[in-house]
């Protein structure tokens, strides 16, 4: 038995197959492009589909498809509510999908949700009662366990940890509000607070790399600069991490969870970011004893897995 989960996000749509014991066995990625028309997404994802299969050499039907989507989802998990960096407003996806496929169970979530059902199932969660997922990518996302369990807040729409408010009249957000924790704290704000230092004529290490061209800033070069020691790189990281740490101890506050996971791209940076980012929760945690602070563990594929296993958690 084998299923096939979809982590759509705001560069690329990504796709695999999964196998019962949760491994990715074949996978495969094409660029996101805003869709014309709103059933475009649903024929991608139906082509990406077969086309998986097809590379994979299987003929009968996937058990389950599960769609990751970075945006809130109605609680019947039939509709895109707003997902605001895709440009999708109030869309019938699951509908739309099943009806390429309907002799298959389909199933939609937020992103960030199917992440942390992969970090419960496979990752950083497994044994953990309780636990808090922030993904950095172009926005910031965040899922939570409870009891064991996804939690997908009291109403059913999951939760926007992203989205809540952090820096109080600051820049605004995809979604029109500002000061959003994804203003601070997602890995565009590396990027565009470098890219503002070059165009203020920074001629540091950001220059020397980037031979002043903005388009080639991205936040590894940001993250590398800042390892490396250069002062326009090491502040920009250094509010970077001062505003994740608010953001993160806003949530022990609130949750008290055992274990709080990282992911996204610029996770990778290691113990360059988690031993600073620690410290400065450490500082300003009302609590003496909070939850460990860890990488996410499924990188790439924690979409696609979490998706994947949206079946067997409806299923509980």
């Amino acid at each position: 038995m084998y299923r096939i989960g979809f982590d759509i996000g705001g560069t690329n749509i990504a796709a695999g197959i999964v196998d019962d014991s949760l491994a990715v066995v074949a996978r495969m990625t094409q660029p996101f492009q805003k869709q014309a028309h709103p059933g475009a997404l649903a024929e991608t994802v139906a082509k990406m589909t077969h086309a998986l299969c097809e590379k994979a050499g299987l003929n009968e039907s996937p058990a389950s498809v599960g769609i990751a989507v970075p945006g809130s989802i109605d609680p019947a998990a039939e509709r895109v509510i707003d997902a605001y960096n895709l440009d999708l407003h109030d869309v019938p996806l699951r509908a739309e999908v099943r009806a390429h496929f309907p002799q298959t169970p389909v199933f939609l979530a937020n992103d960030a949700d199917a992440a942390a059902l992969a970090e419960l199932y496979a990752g950083a969660f497994r044994c953990a009662k309780s636990a808090v997922l922030f993904t950095l990518g172009t926005g910031v996302g965040g899922g939570v366990i409870v009891n064991g369990r996804l939690w997908r807040g009291g109403m059913g729409h999951g939760v926007e940890l992203g989205h809540m408010a952090l820096d109080i009249g600051g820049t605004r957000c995809t979604c029109g509000m500002r000061g959003c924790i994804e203003t601070r704290c997602a890995a565009t704000t590396l990027i565009r607070e470098a890219r503002e230092q070059l165009a203020a004529g920074e001629h540091g290490l950001l220059f020397e790399r980037t031979g002043g061209d903005a388009a080639r800033v991205d936040a590894k070069l940001v993250v590398d600069c800042a390892r490396a020691g250069d002062p326009a790189a090491s502040a920009i990281f250094a509010r970077f991490v001062d505003a994740l740490g608010s953001a993160v101890v806003s949530v022990i506050h609130l949750l008290d969870p055992e274990v709080i996971a990282i992911g996204g791209g610029v996770s990778l940076a290691g113990e360059f970011l988690f031993a600073p980012l620690a410290e400065n929760v450490r500082e300003k945690c009302f609590f003496s004893e909070f939850a460990r602070i860890v990488p996410a563990q499924l990188g790439n594929d924690a979409g696609i897995v979490g998706a994947a296993m949206l079946e067997q958690d409806a299923s509980l």
